[in-house]
């Protein structure tokens, strides 16, 4: 019995090779295809991907019900992706690739307000997406995007460590949003968002400012709203400052 029939995966395809094939899937080559069955690319994978993790997230994504959507056998998908994590870089890539990347402009705060908005809309599009930032994020849709934020940063005048900083301000305050308001989406019931609501005003005492502040009344602005003026008051921020 070879390699193939003990692991369910084409010989050699395994961690600790050295030829580029190990880690993460964008330094690995796609294989070449089988022109004798209908051709399996790593386009067509991403896409049934997203599909599953759109309808049951990234728990209900598993390599059986990828290869079964295909119609393929899940040895045939371990010529292209190693493993449900390579899915998942791939997936998270696409999704970057739904933002809109526009021309530079000289207005540098225009540019970047441009690219968080349509990176949160994506998120909130595929609302598994924002939890799985933070892992390799090598993938040519992020990189491009990450390389026009820091291009407008750049021409803003950010250099060095402030660069660094606000850059992560302003993907941690994406991301952040994105996923609080996926979850609160997700679970958005208008009956515990008033029992929250009842809570806070039985106890006014213990919660005089938040109950000042209106803290849990989503009638007062929306969420589109808020971001902009939080992502705003981020890109206030002035570059000839140390």
């Amino acid at each position: 019995m070879d390699a193939t029939e003990l692991s369910g995966r084409p010989a050699g395809r395994h961690e600790g090779r050295a030829d580029g094939r190990a880690g993460t899937v964008w330094l690995r080559e796609e294989p070449a295809r089988n022109r004798r069955t209908t051709p399996l690319t790593r386009e067509r994978i991403v896409t049934a991907a997203v599909a599953l993790l759109d309808r049951h997230g990234v728990d209900g994504l598993t390599m059986r019900r990828l290869a079964e959507r295909l119609t393929v056998t899940p040895t045939a998908l371990y010529w292209h992706v190693t493993t449900k994590e390579d899915v998942l870089d791939l997936a998270v890539d696409q999704i970057f690739g739904e933002v809109p990347l526009p021309a530079a402009d000289a207005d540098w705060r225009a540019d970047v307000r441009t690219l968080a908005t349509g990176w949160r809309a994506a998120m909130l599009r595929h609302p598994w997406a924002p939890s799985l930032i933070g892992r390799p994020m090598l993938g040519p849709h992020v990189l491009a995007r990450t390389e026009f934020l820091q291009a407008a940063l750049v021409r803003a005048g950010f250099t060095g460590v402030q660069l660094a900083v606000v850059t992560r301000l302003v993907a941690n305050y994406v991301i952040g949003a994105a996923l609080t308001e996926a979850t609160w989406r997700q679970t958005d019931d208008p009956e515990v968002r008033a029992d929250a609501r009842r809570h806070l005003v039985a106890n006014a005492e213990a919660y005089p400012t938040l109950i000042a502040a209106g803290h849990l009344d989503d009638t007062q602005w929306s969420d589109d709203d808020l971001f902009l003026r939080g992502l705003d008051a981020i890109l206030a921020t002035d570059p000839t400052r140390p």
